[in-house]
């Protein structure tokens, strides 16, 4: 019989949030992690974005931290400023009942606000590694209260650099404190930061039978490495994606590879961590919004895309790990739909691929030309647009605007971009750095342009939500 949230022994308050925000009963990782959590034991878990881990380590939090003490009493660790975000908004959603104050500390918005936000008070604090760092040096984030220490995405913290980082902030905090360590996958040095911080964690994981996705048919194809780019245009012109994301290791290969299928003329786009943060913006808003079919990307980048349209993976490396193979083609066959995940596999990979699949528990078939002889809808990209594109100055002023309604409404970034780009005739390009939170939504948009963008989406209706549009008043140069 499964558990409801009240079985897991949270309070009057935090249950009553859980039913104002909808929440009907806990996932695997939720029913897994918040008991020990809630006994206060180390705990490390193994999950994937999108299964709930936010409110797996979120709810215990909210009940740990006391509201009359103004302390840092908790801190989330995060990679990236998106997910600082994410996990702040979740959290004063989650103890908004407790009146819990919750902090958000991340690089790319003025110190010297966050500092003052600091120094008015807040139990817990979620921030990325540089600004905890940053602050923390500065003597205006103090840590010696903190007891309840969160590290998100661990794994994208050791692909980005930041263990080294993370260490350093650790050692700022009480040595009895409690851990929690969440990754959607645990190489080994993961494991080596929690065999040094974690005190006889409970370990909460999600098996591959659960995490494979029985929607996805998967294939692999036997390649020389000399053939693997010629094989790739081959494949996916066979195989008329919709969508596609074709996986690689390094941030030079996926340079390189995107370069060799724009020069064979497919619309193609490129996302890794050496872009700066427009660009990624730019790139994320064009892929979710259906305007761009194939994108080339490495692992870390490509977290946050979680699209229902995406029906095709391709590993043109290998995974490095059988986790990492499943969480990539967790990307394809969302919400029931069909998808096909197709692996190159060099000669010399051939015992890491077995590998994979003794993970999956199944024998993954050999793809075989001629499968898809219809017709290829990937077409070849014209090397003239059929309309004019618009270069914006780069140093062209925006600004940033706040919508009501978000997740909880049912709006997502493209039914944002949609309704600016259907009812002002600007291009989607246009419209960067959108934000879409539980009850609101951020997006930036050329100064010029600001007003009749607010005219026109005030009191514009998405999903039966009538949105209400203001200026934050914040002008910003546009990012490249």
């Amino acid at each position: 019989m499964s558990k409801t949230f009240a079985d897991l022994g949270l309070s009057r308050e935090t249950l009553e949030a859980l039913a104002q925000l909808g929440y009907e009963s806990p996932s695997p990782i939720q029913e897994e992690a918040i008991p020990p959590l809630l006994a206060g034991r180390d705990v490390i878990g193994q999950a994937q974005t999108g299964t709930g881990k936010t409110a797996a380590f979120g709810l215990p939090m909210v009940e740990y931290v006391q509201r009359d003490l103004p302390e840092v009493q908790a801190l989330v660790l995060t990679p990236t400023r998106e997910l600082c975000i994410q996990v702040t908004q979740a959290l004063r959603a989650y103890g908004a009942g407790k009146d819990v104050g919750v902090v958000a500390v991340f690089g790319g918005a003025p110190i010297r606000n966050q500092e003052g936000q600091l120094r008015a008070g807040g139990q817990v604090v979620v921030g990325t590694v540089g600004r905890v760092l940053d602050l923390a040096s500065r003597g205006s984030l103090v840590l010696h209260d903190c007891r309840y220490v969160v590290l998100d995405e661990a794994d994208e913290m050791l692909d980005l650099g930041f263990l080294e980082d993370v260490e350093r902030i650790l050692a700022r905090t009480p040595n009895g404190r409690q851990t929690a360590l969440f990754s959607a996958t645990i190489p080994k040095e993961i494991q080596a930061l929690a065999d040094r911080y974690l005190y006889d964690p409970v370990v909460v994981r999600v098996e591959a039978p659960t995490l494979t996705i029985d929607t996805v048919e998967q294939f692999q194809l036997t390649v020389e490495p000399r053939e693997k780019e010629a094989k790739l245009v081959e494949v996916l012109r066979e195989e008329r994606p919709d969508q596609a994301i074709v996986f690689v290791r390094t941030k030079i290969r996926c340079d390189r590879l995107f370069r060799t299928l724009r020069d064979q003329g497919l619309d193609v786009r490129a996302l890794h961590g050496d872009m700066t943060q427009g660009a990624r913006d730019g790139v994320m808003l064009s892929f979710k919004g259906g305007r761009t079919p194939v994108l080339v990307a490495t692992d870390v980048a490509a977290r946050g895309l979680d699209i229902s349209t995406v029906t095709h993976v391709v590993n043109f490396d290998v995974p490095v790990s059988p986790d990492i193979y499943v969480h990539r083609i967790g990307r394809t066959g969302r919400l029931g739909r069909s998808g096909r995940a197709i692996t190159f596999v060099e000669t010399r990979q051939r015992k890491e691929f077995q590998a994979i699949e003794r993970h999956i528990g199944m024998e993954v078939a050999s793809w075989a030309s001629g499968a898809h002889a219809e017709q290829p809808r990937l077409e070849r990209r014209p090397r003239r647009h059929e309309k004019p594109h618009l270069r914006r100055a780069v140093e062209e002023p925006r600004e940033r605007l706040i919508a009501s309604g978000g997740r909880a409404a049912g709006i997502d970034v493209a039914d944002l971009v949609a309704a600016i780009t259907g009812s002002t005739g600007l291009d989607g390009e246009a419209v960067s750095d959108v934000t879409v939170l539980e009850r609101f939504s951020l997006l930036s948009v050329p100064a010029a342009e600001a007003r009749r963008v607010v005219g026109a989406l005030d009191g514009a209706r998405i999903n039966d939500h009538a949105l209400a549009v203001e200026s934050l008043g914040v002008r910003e140069p546009a990012k490249a």
